[in-house]
């Protein structure tokens, strides 16, 4: 099956070389102001562009929520600057952070966050949904394109009960993709899944970083994840160390 011919979202177009994501001096403190207010953040300098297959990796405790949090735009940092395809982000009104967010960002997560009483199909189309209300012709093709590639081809009808765990997964993802997003975050995407799904799992994140020119980001603890990936990123008491990359 050949892909629809739909046309690009702004975000797809990132050149490959362009920093998607850049971080620069990014701190984090709650409870500020108060005698408990406690820096989690120092200062984080970072880039990722379109061609980054990326781990973030630490303790604990390290920071990482946080700041995957931050990078979402699903909060806001104390000080520093977050640019999202070269658009500073921390003085956006909420409704702009929202819109850069469903254009550009991509979630998939541990656990799936599929709605139970929809489809598979209408769950890899929710963000279209969400936004637009009722989704076109074309956005239905993109979905049907989506499933089959992450190897769900005629199973878009069936309820997420319906499917395995490894099965959901690939749903998400597809979900994720939907807005063929410049920038895919996956937090711990195959903590649940056993080797052989996970290892799957694994290698359509590639093939999609690849293929889209989406840049990857995936948080985990497993070391053999992390290893497999271009580049390490480790946070440590919330700070970056110097970066890693695999042979």
């Amino acid at each position: 099956m050949s892909k629809p011919d739909i046309k690009p979202s702004p975000a797809a177009k990132v050149a490959h070389t362009s920093d998607v994501l850049r971080l620069e001096g990014l701190k984090k403190s709650y409870n500020v102001g108060l005698p408990t207010e406690t820096e989690v953040l120092h200062g984080i300098d970072l880039s990722i562009t379109a061609l980054d297959f990326a781990a973030l990796i630490g303790p604990s405790g390290s920071g990482k929520s946080t700041l995957l949090n931050l990078i979402g735009l699903l909060d806001q940092p104390t000080s520093g600057e977050l640019y999202l395809l070269g658009q500073a982000t921390r003085d956006l009104a909420d409704v702009q952070r929202t819109h850069l967010r469903q254009e550009s960002i991509g979630f998939v997560f541990q656990f799936h966050h599929l709605i139970e009483a929809f489809s598979a199909i209408d769950n890899v189309m929710m963000p279209v949904m969400v936004k637009n209300g009722r989704p076109s012709t074309e956005a239905r093709q993109w979905a049907e394109h989506l499933l089959q590639a992450v190897g769900l081809a005629g199973m878009g009808d069936k309820k997420p009960s319906e499917l395995s765990g490894g099965q959901q997964q690939r749903v998400a993802i597809a979900r994720a993709l939907m807005t063929r997003p410049a920038l895919l975050l996956a937090d711990e995407p195959t903590g649940n899944l056993d080797t052989h799904t996970a290892e799957n799992i694994f290698k359509l994140l590639r093939e999609f970083n690849a293929e889209f020119d989406c840049a990857v980001l995936i948080v985990t603890h497993d070391p053999r994840l992390s290893q497999t990936c271009d580049r390490a990123i480790t946070l440590i008491d919330g700070m970056i160390v110097p970066d890693q990359h695999s042979s």
